[in-house]
Order: C-alpha cells, then sequence, then structure tokens
C-alpha cells in the first residue's frame, strides 16, 4: 500500500527557508562593521546588546521564503534564491530599524527597538549600512544588475508608501480630508506589498523564470503584501496580546488609522468614534462601535478578495507544482493566523 505524504505546512516551509538562508544572512552580516554587526544582529534576534549571544524572537521569516520559493517555482534549486532572500531581508530589517524611529515605537519583538537598545543616530547607521549591504548582495548574484533594478524598483514603491504613511497620520479623522480606505490600500501596497513582491520575483528571476512569470509572481506577492496587511490591521485592534505580543486595542490608543477605523469613520453610525480614539479606557468601547458598523468585517473581506487574486496569479502560471503548493499554502496561513 502506497502511503501519501502530506504537504509541508507553512511553518515547516518558514523554518526550511530559514534554515537554508540563515548562514549567508550571518556571513554577509559579519562582514559589516562589528559594531554595526553587532546591531544588526540584535535587531535580528541573534544577540543582546555588547554581542552576547541570544536566541531572542526574530522575524517570521516571510520575505526570505518567498524568495527561495520563487526560485523553486520556476523550476531551480531553492538555493539560487538566496541571494534574493538574504537581500530583501536585509532591506526589510533596515525598514523596520527607520519605521521604529519615525514612529516612535521603543518596542520591536518583546525586545526595546534598536534606537532605543543604541540609541538613534547608531540605529539609522544600522540601517544604512544594512540597505546598501542589500545591494551588494544582489549586485553580486547571477543577474545582478537585473536584480538590483528589482529591488530599486520595490525601494521606490516602499518610500512611496511610507511616506503616505506619514502623511495620513496629520489628517483629519473626518471631514473631506480624511483618508479613504481606497488611499489606504495604495499606501500598503508601497509598504508592505512591494517588499513581498519583490521577494517572490527576485527568487524567480535568480531561478530562471521567464520576465513575464516573474511580473506576475511580484504582482502576487504585493497582493498578499495587502492581505497580509489587512489581517495585522484586524489584529490591533482585537488580537490576543498572548499572540501578538501587543497590548488589546493598541492601535486604538495610538489613534492609528488602520483599515477596520477608516471603514468605520465613514459611518454615520459611528460618529461617536473620533471621540473615542485615543482616549485612556475606551480602546474596547472603540473597537465595539467599529464592529459594531462593520469596520471588522469589511477589513477581512477586502483581504479575502485580496488573497484570492494572489491564489489566481499563482495557480494561471506553468510553476513546478510542489513550489506552488507550498506558496499556496504559506499564502493561506499568513492571511488566516489567528483570527
Amino acid at each position: 500500500m502506497t502511503t501519501v505524504q502530506a504537504p509541508p505546512s507553512a511553518s515547516e516551509v518558514l523554518d526550511r527557508c530559514r534554515e537554508l538562508v540563515r548562514p549567508a544572512l550571518e556571513r554577509a552580516v559579519g562582514g559589516l562593521h562589528p559594531w554595526v554587526a553587532e546591531m544588526a544582529a540584535y535587531s535580528f534576534g541573534w544577540c543582546e546588546v555588547g554581542g552576547a549571544p541570544a536566541a531572542a524572537p526574530g522575524g517570521k521569516g516571510v520575505r526570505q521564503a518567498l524568495a527561495v520559493l520563487g526560485a523553486e517555482a520556476a523550476g531551480a534549486d531553492g538555493r539560487a534564491g538566496v541571494p534574493a532572500a538574504v537581500a530583501v531581508e536585509l532591506v526589510h530589517a533596515f525598514s523596520l530599524l527607520h519605521d521604529d524611529i519615525m514612529d516612535g515605537d521603543g518596542t520591536r519583538r518583546r525586545r526595546p527597538a534598536v534606537w532605543k537598545a543604541y540609541g538613534t543616530g547608531p540605529a539609522v547607521l544600522a540601517g544604512d549600512a544594512l540597505f546598501a549591504l542589500a545591494v551588494e548582495t544582489l549586485a553580486c548574484a547571477p543577474q545582478g544588475p537585473g536584480a538590483v533594478r528589482l529591488l530599486s524598483a520595490a525601494l521606490a514603491d516602499l518610500v512611496r508608501g511610507q511616506a503616505d504613511d506619514l502623511l495620513f497620520a496629520a489628517r483629519p479623522g473626518t471631514g473631506p480630508e480624511r483618508v479613504t480606505p481606497e488611499e489606504y490600500r495604495a499606501m500598503v501596497e508601497g509598504k508592505t506589498g512591494a517588499l513581498l513582491g519583490c521577494a517572490v520575483a527576485l527568487g524567480a528571476a535568480l531561478g530562471g523564470a521567464s520576465e513575464a512569470t516573474v511580473t506576475a509572481l511580484e504582482q502576487a506577492g504585493r497582493q498578499l503584501g495587502i492581505a497580509f496587511q489587512l489581517v495585522d490591521d484586524v489584529l490591533g485592534i482585537w488580537g490576543d496580546p498572548a499572540v501578538t505580543g501587543k497590548p488589546a486595542g493598541g492601535d486604538l490608543r495610538e489613534r492609528k488609522m488602520t483599515f477596520p477605523v477608516l471603514v468605520a469613520l465613514g459611518s454615520p453610525a459611528a460618529h461617536r468614534l473620533p471621540g473615542l480614539l485615543g482616549r485612556p479606557g475606551r480602546a474596547a468601547e472603540a473597537a465595539a462601535l467599529i464592529e459594531a458598523v462593520g469596520g471588522r468585517e469589511a477589513a477581512l473581506a477586502e483581504a479575502r478578495a485580496h488573497t484570492a487574486t494572489a491564489r489566481e496569479l499563482l495557480t494561471g502560471l506553468p510553476l513546478a507544482a510542489g513550489a506552488t503548493g507550498d506558496l499556496l499554502g504559506l499564502l493561506d496561513h499568513l492571511v488566516s493566523r489567528e483570527l
């Protein structure tokens, strides 16, 4: 009797890709100035302040996994996508270092953010070094010039998205000047979707995929990024603190204009919401009001729509079957986590 082996879980796929990429990522970081390398290692959870080894919580490794799977989807060995995985992971770390400074967030993954642990100036320097190292990593890879162009285009979109995000925070929550859900969606595609799309596209390009396949994979990754952020928006209001590592309703106390909030602000039935946002002790009331007027369901419906688009793009491409299954499993995992 033939035993059919179950496909790997999304967690197993993420673990496999992290194990494949980490030695190259460590080598790249180890080539930096020792002090900068320590800050980078701290940001990845590899060490404490001062350099003592640590096993602190790191990121999920989504972007590096997408790069590896992009190469495998093109029919290549996953190792072909490792330079892409290292580059996008370095860019992601760079963006987090600078984001935390811009947003004033003092904590990252249950530890002091790099700027809190080392100072603002050193954290900016470390971010700059990671950015430069990402470009160097790709420039030295096969098909380097084309890969660098892909990364540069994604970075331009990421910066545009980050700029809009900062500007949105200064706009009023009500009236004709308020941020619309459509504007927010476009911002998220740049700030979050661009790098996810770049990750899978870079992996596929280094794996020898055609230009048409690379473009389609990049679009699928962008759709995944939008869905991923929308789910994060829901978790930022209604998520379990034991799972998210953030206090319940934290986004509401910080007056973050996330998708559920923006949808609710457009409803006349939520006229009390602006007075609740940012008020001590009123987060639970604000969350209940947002849910009552449909903000939570609208965000989840939007996430499902972008997930469906990503799935259609992936299943319509001539990709290696095993890698396609892993990509689809990862897609489902990321947009259904802890909801």
